[in-house]
């Protein structure tokens, strides 16, 4: 049976506060950890693929001591994932390896450990990148176990302390075989929204939620699963979504997703309710998540909103949010044009970027460069849901614009 390689980090999409940046980190992780470590010859683990009855306390304190290697990825300045790496560092001399994101500002306590770094693009990791990073990371596997020389600077700045040890036998996992992972769970629910299934999702994303308390990419997952259900009624999902989605604090968030989920519901209730604090709501959040991280998503729904206030006030009013949703436009276009400056092509989120710049052409009256940016679009759609869902949203601008 192979030695175990734990793996410290969070798990779906982050946001690191520092950047405003939204990162993948099961691209990370599945795409090179996973492949590194076992290439090195080592079984890889991480917190969310440890069988456990409800309690991952003393599972992951066991790993955290017992694990042949800990891989600690510190990126979107996880607090989590600094604590674990200072547990494993007080645990063990040794064959304990930092990574993260290149943009991680590394805090002044963790300036004498060695952090490899590696590079996302936007949310994905391009190709080339995950070749470079999973041979640097294999072979750096395969350096400490040949070599385990002190990497902990607890044992560094200390040298006459001694590892622990058990006194009595060490405490065994829960022989329950039958208990699914936490990943396991993530990627049912994951299937079943994929499919469209999403009032099948709701008890799976509910049970992780019961798992993994605190995560927020789980409670995110169950708001979007809960609204996009319209079960019972439309009205009555969207106020579920709205009442899950008040566990991050609407008012004191800065995640991005966060906000934009709260501004998809608030959007959604106006439609339903016409009720104009619902549509100030909605346009709050949006704004927010659109200034915290320039974000070209928040933007364009920014913009296509006070549109929407426009033809609900008074000449004045109207006015300022037509030529304010002119600017946001032309804004998201730059964002646009500069995010396919760089390694475009290996981008994740090719097609809504090209979308949205089509969307913002169309709105700015571009209809040249609108015709093109369709034609760009079209041509990268990989489901038929992303393009009725963009020519739906053009379809409501246009009759906005035509009202106006």
């Amino acid at each position: 049976m192979p030695e175990i390689c734990f793996v410290i980090m969070g798990y779906g999409v982050k946001t690191d506060y520092t950047t405003g940046r939204e990162l993948d980190l099961d691209k990370t992780y599945h795409n090179i950890i996973k492949p590194a470590v076992e290439a090195a010859g080592l079984e890889c683990i991480r917190a969310d693929e440890v069988r456990h009855s409800g309690v991952i306390d003393v599972p992951m304190y066991e790993l955290l001591i017992n694990a042949k290697v800990v891989i600690a990825d510190l990126s979107t300045y996880n607090p989590n994932a600094f604590y674990e790496l200072g547990v494993r560092h007080a645990l063990r001399p040794h064959t304990t390896i930092a990574i993260s994101e290149k943009d991680l500002k590394q805090p002044f306590d963790v300036n004498h450990t060695v952090i490899r770094k590696y590079e996302h693009l936007g949310k994905d990791i391009g190709f080339s990148e995950v070749m470079r990073f999973r041979e640097e990371l294999q072979s750096a596997i395969r350096e400490i176990l040949a070599d385990p020389r002190t990497d902990s600077p607890v044992y560094t700045y200390l040298p006459g302390l001694q590892p622990p040890f058990w006194l009595t036998e060490s405490p065994s996992q829960p022989s329950e075989q039958s208990k699914e992972t936490l990943s396991t769970i993530i990627g049912k629910a994951k299937a079943a929204m994929d499919a469209g299934s999403f009032v099948d999702a709701i008890p799976l994303l509910g049970l992780a939620h019961e798992l993994d308390p605190a995560n927020s990419y789980i409670v995110q997952k169950l708001v979007l699963a809960t609204y996009k259900s319209k079960k019972p009624t439309h009205v009555e999902a969207l106020e579920m979504a709205l009442n899950i989605l008040g566990q991050l604090d609407l008012n004191t968030s800065t995640d991005p997703e966060t906000l934009g989920l709260a501004g998809a519901i608030h959007k959604r209730l106006w439609e339903e309710m016409k009720d104009m604090n619902h549509l100030s709501a909605s346009i709050s959040y949006y704004e927010k998540g659109y200034r915290i991280k320039n974000d070209y998503y928040n933007g364009i729904n920014l913009a296509y909103l006070l549109n929407v206030r426009a033809c609900e006030s008074d000449n004045d009013d109207a006015i300022a949010d037509k030529v304010l949703a002119k600017r946001v436009r032309q804004q998201v276009v730059e964002i646009c044009e500069e995010l396919q400056k760089s390694n475009f092509e290996e981008r994740g989120d090719q097609y809504w970027i090209l979308a949205t710049l089509e969307e913002a052409h169309f709105g700015l009256g571009n209809t040249d460069i609108y015709l093109k940016a369709t034609g760009n679009a079209e041509a990268v759609a990989k489901a038929t849901w992303e393009r009725s869902s963009t020519e739906e949203q053009i379809s409501k601008l246009r009759t906005l614009l035509a009202t106006n």
